[in-house]
């Protein structure tokens, strides 16, 4: 398929229409991607011709339902580089996917005095089930720091390891500053002295090329909405072995071996970890969705957004009257720009930029403690995918001149 806007932006219908009397700007594909008509076909198509549930079903619909969902998992596996269809757990979102690791690993291995590490850049998703395991099994949370521009560093990562860290969780791409992690480094650093890893990685597979055999990670989530797929749907990959040692944290119809009325065994993975009827008709549309990303190409995407980043950085970081949060430099960017504008409400800002078509993201992006070492209570943060053109990143520049039009900043106060 290669890489050719005007054909991706055909693929998209929403992209069609009007907000505000305005041409949709989209730009806030980090909260969730736009899906394009090949991925809505699937769905459609599934509903249509498909429809049945799976697991234990012997007629025809019911086998070529489940069939559907196989050669996703078989697609996703391959998507992301991991080593046989059985690592990959379908769950119902990322948040989904790391509490099942915090409460089914971490029952089982946490003790007292044990440490879990995470950053400071870290999404709720990606610390608050830390928080809870921690306390319930008496395990300290601690946290790397990073830096004053919203990088991390592999020596500050390394300085807050000790003997007694277990577990070390961080995302590879943070969602509230664009920040790129040092992904394989850490989880080298992690190996190195004894722990396992969890990479959160919402941010990162559907912008960049995601390998985790090469990486050695232990366990990595993400959202298939993030990447053209459907809404209501996560992706948990683990290492078989470890997957095989955990309990699963949900029971019932379809995550069983065999059921008596004293006792129970469970189902290897991934199933053991799919208890009831699971989301049959999204799972199966998101193979349509790794197709359309295999087919442009995932190099090229990440070559697109960062064209778009570095204009968007262009026109934000000579205004004076601009802050813009994140690394200074583009190569430990990913397509994420967060900002504010002085003495304006995030919110404010938003409004005023959706009054002109343009959807930007505002508030804390669940990242509030990230925000409040920052001194900040949010920010306005635009987000680009492979759909979004040069003439998006104008339109967004026309709406920060428009948002600072209407609250006259920049302009003197008069004084009677």
């Amino acid at each position: 398929m290669g890489f050719d806007i005007k054909k991706i932006r055909a693929d998209f219908p929403i992209l069609k229409r009007t907000v505000r009397g305005k041409p949709l700007v989209y730009l806030d594909s980090a909260a969730t991607s736009q899906r394009p008509r090949q991925v809505i076909d699937a769905l459609s198509s599934f509903y249509e011709n498909h429809n049945a549930n799976i697991h234990r079903g012997v007629h025809a619909l019911a086998e070529e339902a489940e069939a559907l969902v196989e050669e996703s998992r078989a697609k996703t596996a391959r998507f992301i580089g991991a080593p046989k269809p059985e690592t990959i757990v379908f769950t119902s979102n990322t948040t989904h996917s790391i509490n099942l690791v915090a409460q089914g690993w971490g029952r089982k291995n946490l003790k007292p005095g044990d440490e879990v590490l995470i950053t400071e850049l870290e999404h709720h998703s990606n610390l608050v089930p830390w928080q809870r395991i921690t306390e319930e099994t008496g395990a300290l949370l601690r946290y790397v720091p990073i830096e004053e521009d919203g990088t991390l560093t592999v020596e500050a990562a390394r300085k807050a390891f000790s003997p007694k860290t277990k577990m070390f969780a961080f995302t590879a791409m943070s969602n509230s500053l664009g920040t790129v992690l040092p992904v394989k480094e850490l989880i080298d650093l992690a190996h190195a002295n004894g722990a396992l890893t969890l990479v959160d990685a919402a941010q990162w597979v559907p912008h960049l090329k995601t390998d985790v055999a090469a990486w050695g990670v232990d366990f990595l989530a993400f959202s298939p909405h993030k990447m053209l797929g459907p809404t209501g749907l996560g992706v948990l990959y683990g290492k078989f072995d470890l997957l095989d040692a955990m309990d699963p944290i949900m029971s019932g119809g379809g995550m069983i071996q065999e059921v008596h009325y004293d006792r129970s065994t469970y189902a290897p993975p991934p199933h053991r970890f799919e208890a009831g009827t699971p989301n049959i008709a999204d799972t199966a549309a998101f193979g349509a969705a790794i197709d359309y990303l295999e087919a442009v190409g995932m190099d090229a995407i990440h070559a697109h957004e960062m064209e778009l980043t570095q204009r968007a950085l262009e026109i934000l970081e000579p205004d004076e009257f601009v802050t813009v949060l994140g690394p200074q430099k583009i190569e430990d960017r990913g397509g994420v720009v967060s900002f504010n504008i002085d003495d304006l409400h995030p919110h404010d800002v938003g409004q005023v930029f959706d009054s002109e078509g343009v959807a930007v993201r505002v508030g804390h992006h669940c990242c509030q403690p990230l925000m409040r070492k920052l001194g900040i209570g949010g920010t306005a943060r635009a987000s680009f995918y492979l759909y979004n053109s040069l003439e998006d990143v104008e339109a967004f520049a026309r709406g920060l001149s428009k948002v600072k039009e209407f609250f006259k900043v920049g302009v003197p106060v008069k004084v009677s």
